[in-house]
Order: structure tokens, then C-alpha cells, then sequence
């Protein structure tokens, strides 16, 4: 609720001026059913001065209830928008702080879910507040009109509309609870859809697909479930949308109409009364509907809260900070020192405490204050072991900051990666599909260093960039790496003896501690742990 409440609040001035439209939108139409009376009676009354007095008055109010309402929708899709937008930034700073911890601490459906469908009910509990302000005050209006005409009748709709409100709530919370375990499953079917298509090669190089299709079935039909299961109960709620409010019509219909034919009340009087009660179905909607959906922004928020909450699992390192000429990284917690210029291998039998210790080094584990992570940002460059090529024209891969010294070309040619943009139909013009799903896994990780490259920053941190290319390649990629880093520090994270070769400096990390340190043909000879993490039993 505190979100959102923060939330409205961002946007008061939208709000606000929506709702003041609402009010007037809802309030003119709740004044015409007076007109139309007046204007009845003063035919009954033969009176046709009244009679186009009244039509000019029912005309002026369908010209103010127009315009009011024009701009209440206007008001209320820019209030829709905005919350969903604002939403969606507080997840994307969210995803961009946590860095390589946020798929560690929560699935890719989760954040589908959130940004796709979490964000839309928060929109639509924000668009509706402008109509049931106006709902509210147009109710407490004809509430008090009808109260000072006939106390009967007002008293039956004071008591009576609150009522009818108020019967809906033993629905709220089984809708919100179902709601909340339909939003569950659907994340589950999301994450594992994501994850079969990301993985559909190897599926059918193992003949796992019909396994997956299997699994995938029935998380669909947990969802299908959950989501019959919610709709009972709102089938349920919007049944009661209209049963209780026409029900309610019906009753203020029929007392008005004994009180007209016992001479309580006149003709028009008759008129007023019943377009009230036909008028008082559209609040009584409102009101119903704002419980349902904000009953689902509560659900929304919980989940949009959840992620905001997520925090940084190993904050142990420390970045040392200094100028570009005298830049150094060191990381406390394992013992790591890259030296200034220099290229630095890191060796290890665990690739996960590898990276978390580029992600420490990288200020992505690491608190950080907003001057510190600038500085960071500025100067240290993380290239993950998986890395993304998004979808588009292959050279806007290569629109990154940059000094300028380093070329695309240089650097494709750096990554071994000119052959891959020769092969392509269009070149560097060529379009690539989601996640470049065209071109093989070793071709992403050239094209990727290659981007690195091109950025050129001061410091450049690679998880396994070679991982995924043969022998060959990887020989050529380390010899043209060394040579374009030249001066820059480099830290590699590798146990390929062809890239270890080039290093000046490697370090072998055990239990997340730094245990070793020399150059490759060193470790080799003289640290048996390296020879078997790095040479996999083979003599040397």
C-alpha cells in the first residue's frame, strides 16, 4: 500500500486535475435526471417557458458532461501510463543495480510477470480513482437531493448504496489470494518457456524435447487451473455488478412510484427519482469495480515490492579506486591484485566464484555510493560468460561509448570476428534475430569481445570469452588480445592454457581465496592444483 500511495502521490498533479474532471463528468450526468423532472413537471404545469428554460439546462449539461469527460479519459490514460511506466523504471534501476545477481535471486519469469502484467493492474487502479471520486461525490449529491425531496427515499439510498458496496467484501480477499497464486503460476510457465527456447538446440540434440513439451504442459495447466479458479470468484464479483445495483433500482423504483400514486411526491418528482436510481447504477459499478481492481494492484504491488527488495547477496569485496594512471583493482575478500597495464589471468575449478568476483571487482556485488559507482562504471568494463547481443542491425551492436581509438574494424579483426561479418549476407547491415539466435555460440562471444574491445575502457574484466571457440581460434584471439591491450588493464577469467600463455601475471583461486600467483609455465611446473585444474590430467 505504501507503494502505492508513493506512487499517486508522484503523480498528484495528474490525479488531481483527472479527478476534478471525474467529479464534473459524473456529477453532470447525475444532474440531469433533476432537469428532466423540472422539465416534466412544467409540462404537466402547461408552462412552456419552464419547458425550454429545463431543455436548455438537460443541453448544457450534455455539453459539460462531454467536455469533462473528454478530458478525464485523457487525464486518466496519461495517469495510466505514467504509473506503468514509473513502475517499469524502478524495476529496470533495480535490474541494473543488482547487475549479475539478479538471476541468481529471482527467475526470468518473475520479471516477465512483473513488467508485463503487474505494471498494467497498477495502471488500472490509478486510471479508475478519477471515476470513483467522481462516483463517490455524485453518490453523496443525489443522496442529499433526494433526501431533502422525499426523507424516505434518501434515507433508502444512504443506507441502501453503502450497503450494496459493502456486500462485495467477503470477495476480496479469496479473489485476492487466488489472484496472487494465478500470477505465481503464470511466472513458472513464463520462466520455463523462456528456458526451452533459449535451450531448444540442445533439447533436440538430447531428445528432450517431448520431456520439456511435457513439463511445459502441465505448468500450463497450472496456470489454466489457477486462472478458472480466479475467475470463479470474479464471475462471481461481476454478477454482483449488476444483480445488487439493479436489484436496487427495482426497490427505489417501486417505493417511488407508491409514493407518487399516494400523492407524496409529484409527477416530476416521479421522473427525478427514477432517472436517479437508473443513475446510481453506473457509481455502484464504479464502486465494485474499484474493489476488484485494486484489490489486484494490492496483489501487482506485492509482487513489484518483492523484486525492489532484492538486494546484493556478496558485498564482501573492495574496489580500489584511483585516477586512470594509476588504476589497480583489488579485491579484499579473495586477495585478487590486477596490476596497472597488465594482463591478468584467473584460474579456478569454480566458475561462479569466478564471477562473483568479477562482479565484485566490477562494482555490480559491491556498495557503492553514486560517486563511487560513476567513477566505476567509467573505468571498468564486465563482459559475462553469456553474453547478450540484442536484436536489430548487427553495427548497432558496436554503437557503445567509446574514446574513439579503438576501431570496429580492429577490433573484429582482434576477435577473429571478420569472417563472421564477411559470411553474413548483409555484413555489419545485417538484422539479427532475439538474442542473435542466428549466429552460433562461439560467433556471439566474438562479437561480443569485439564489442568490448570497441568500448575501450580503462579496464576490461572477460568471463571465459574464448569458451565457446576451437583451438585455432582461441590461439589467434590471445596473441591479438595481448597486443590490442597493450598498456590496459585486462583481467581474463580462463583455464585455457593458449590464453594463460599470453597472460603476465596468473592466479589460481581456491575457495574463493587466492593461493597462487606466477606466470603459467611456473604454476605448471611448480603447483600441482593448477597443473590439474588447467591441464585436466594431462602431463605436461
Amino acid at each position: 500500500m505504501r507503494l502505492l500511495l508513493w506512487l499517486a502521490g508522484r503523480q498528484r498533479r495528474l490525479l488531481g486535475i483527472g479527478i476534478i474532471f471525474g467529479i464534473l463528468w459524473m456529477v453532470a450526468q447525475a444532474a440531469v435526471p433533476a432537469a428532466l423532472g423540472r422539465g416534466v413537471q412544467a409540462v404537466a404545469d402547461d408552462d412552456l417557458r419552464a419547458v425550454a428554460q429545463w431543455a436548455g439546462v438537460v443541453l448544457a449539461l450534455g455539453v459539460l458532461q462531454a467536455f469533462a469527460g473528454i478530458h478525464r479519459h485523457r487525464y486518466a490514460v496519461t495517469s495510466w501510463i505514467a504509473a506503468a511506466s514509473r513502475i517499469q523504471q524502478l524495476v529496470a534501476r533495480k535490474a541494473s543495480d543488482l547487475g549479475g545477481d539478479l538471476p541468481r535471486q529471482v527467475s526470468t519469469g518473475e520479471v516477465v510477470a512483473v513488467s508485463a502484467n503487474d505494471v498494467e493492474r497498477i495502471g488500472n487502479a490509478m486510471e479508475l480513482t478519477m471515476r470513483l471520486a467522481g462516483a463517490i461525490v455524485a453518490f453523496v449529491c443525489v443522496a442529499t437531493v433526494l433526501l431533502i425531496a422525499s426523507p424516505l427515499l434518501g434515507a433508502v439510498v444512504l443506507v441502501g448504496v453503502p450497503l450494496v458496496a459493502l456486500s462485495i467484501g467477503p470477495l476480496v480477499r479469496p479473489l485476492e489470494n487466488r489472484e496472487s497464486i494465478q500470477r505465481e503460476r503464470f511466472g513458472e510457465a513464463t520462466e520455463l518457456a523462456a528456458d526451452t527456447v533459449m535451450g531448444l538446440r540442445v533439447l533436440r540434440g538430447i531428445g528432450g524435447e517431448e520431456l520439456f513439451l511435457q513439463r511445459f504442459h502441465e505448468a500450463s495447466d497450472a496456470v489454466r487451473t489457477a486462472a478458472v479458479r480466479t475467475a470463479r470468484v470474479r464471475s462471481i464479483l461481476d454478477a454482483l455488478q449488476v444483480l445488487l445495483p439493479g436489484a436496487f433500482v427495482v426497490a427505489v423504483t417501486w417505493l417511488g412510484a407508491r409514493l407518487a400514486l399516494s400523492g407524496d411526491i409529484e409527477p416530476g418528482q416521479l421522473v427525478t427519482f427514477y432517472g436517479y436510481t437508473a443513475f446510481l447504477v453506473l457509481p455502484l459499478r464504479t464502486l465494485t469495480e474499484g474493489a476488484h481492481k485494486w484489490t489486484a494492484a494490492f496483489v501487482a504491488a506485492r509482487r513489484v515490492v518483492r523484486v525492489l527488495s532484492l538486494q546484493r547477496g556478496d558485498t564482501g569485496g573492495e574496489v580500489a579506486l584511483g585516477a586512470p594512471d594509476t588504476w589497480g583493482l583489488v579485491d579484499e575478500q579473495s586477495g585478487f591484485r590486477a596490476r596497472r597495464g597488465a594482463l591478468t589471468a584467473l584460474v579456478s575449478d569454480d566458475s561462479e566464484r569466478a564471477s562473483r568476483l568479477l562482479d565484485r571487482l566490477g562494482g555490480y556485488a559491491t556498495p557503492l555510493d553514486a560517486e563511487q559507482r560513476a567513477a566505476v562504471r567509467a573505468q571498468v568494463l564486465v563482459q559475462d560468460k553469456d553474453p547478450v547481443l540484442f536484436a536489430g542491425r548487427l553495427a548497432n551492436t558496436f554503437v557503445v561509448p567509446t574514446d574513439g581509438l579503438v576501431s570496429v574494424e580492429s577490433a573484429l579483426q582482434t576477435a577473429d570476428a571478420t569472417e563472421i561479418i564477411d559470411g553474413l549476407p548483409e555484413g555489419l547491415e545485417t538484422e539479427l534475430p532475439e538474442r542473435a539466435r542466428s549466429l552460433s555460440g562461439g560467433q556471439r562471444q566474438r562479437i561480443a569481445l569485439a564489442r568490448s574491445l570497441v568500448a575501450d575502457p580503462p579496464t576490461l574484466l572477460l568471463d571465459e570469452p574464448t569458451s565457446a571457440v576451437d583451438a585455432h581460434t582461441e590461439s589467434r584471439i590471445a596473441e591479438r588480445l595481448a597486443a590490442a591491450r597493450a598498456g590496459r588493464t585486462t583481467v581474463v577469467v580462463t583455464t585455457s592454457p593458449l590464453v594463460l600463455d599470453r597472460a603476465d601475471e596468473v592466479q589460481l583461486l581456491r575457495g574463493g581465496m587466492v593461493v597462487a600467483t606466477g606466470t603459467h609455465r611456473d604454476l605448471v611446473r611448480g603447483c600441482d592444483e593448477y597443473r590439474r585444474t588447467v591441464l585436466r590430467g594431462v602431463d605436461d
